[in-house]
């Protein structure tokens, strides 16, 4: 029985020889190497960029809850005179 190819040549995305398909492969990979390149420079760049909000959001925060405290204590002082207590 003779050997009869699986698919016909020329028929296809690709063409039939190999060195093409391998340059096409080739080609494919550089792209890829290239997008992956891309989106860890943008990802580097997100994770900066987060860390610099959540020192400033943290800022805020501790702030915050320092102006808390204060006034809290604060209100005590009154609250303290108020009622005679020094």
């Amino acid at each position: 029985m003779p050997d009869t190819p699986v698919e016909p040549p020329g028929v296809g995305r690709y063409p039939a020889d190999m060195e093409t398909r391998v340059a096409v492969l080739e080609q494919v990979a550089r792209t890829t190497i290239a997008s992956l390149e891309r989106i860890e420079r943008r990802i580097d760049a997100l994770a900066a960029d987060q860390r610099s909000d959540f020192r400033w959001s943290l800022g805020i925060m501790l702030g915050g809850f320092g102006a808390m405290i204060g006034g809290f204590g604060a209100l005590l002082g009154v609250m303290a005179h108020g009622f005679h207590w020094f």
